[in-house]
């Protein structure tokens, strides 16, 4: 028995959307615990060249919402990437969830062979829905996760697998 679109992606993304959102609670409670303002977890970074923690959160959300929508033939919500707190971070994961839960399973699963075409600045891609959904959506989701955990657990959060997994 084959996996349906819907559940290679949905199920999974709203479970590590809530995991992301949970990471941020720990980096609340670590901040308000050491007097640490928020604001220096949500600007930190692993290295000068890489996405701070909330474009991580930001570029996290933006792949499932405007992947979800792309297969789903839906627009997607817009978000103004201002968000400068732990809260308004927060705020993000949940709209993005709430979006996710508007996406039926008949409107994904078949869209397989859809085809899928962006561009993000100067790179133009063109995918079809099951290529786009395991070799684009999902990685980059992981990527940006991963890459918030990391900021956290760098910065003193204390946190760990079990945390990242739920």
């Amino acid at each position: 028995m084959a996996i349906s679109m819907y559940q290679a992606s949905i199920p999974q993304f709203k479970k590590m959307l809530g995991n992301l959102s949970n990471l941020l609670t720990k980096a609340e409670e670590y901040a308000a615990a050491k007097g640490i303002d928020g604001k220096v977890l949500v600007e930190a970074r692993l290295f000068p060249d890489m996405f701070p923690l909330a474009k991580q959160v930001q570029i996290a959300c933006d792949q499932v919402k405007f992947g979800l929508a792309r297969l789903a033939g839906v627009e997607a919500p817009k978000f103004d990437d201002t968000e400068s707190t732990l809260a308004e971070l927060q705020e993000r994961i949940a709209k993005t969830i709430a979006f996710v839960d508007t996406i039926k399973p008949e409107q994904v699963d078949g869209t397989e062979a859809k085809e899928i075409k962006f561009s993000i600045k100067e790179w133009n891609f063109e995918f079809v829905g099951e290529q786009y959904v395991l070799t684009w959506i999902i990685p980059n989701f992981y990527f940006h996760v991963t890459t918030t955990y990391n900021i956290l657990r760098h910065n003193g959060v204390e946190i760990g697998k079990a945390n990242y997994l739920g």
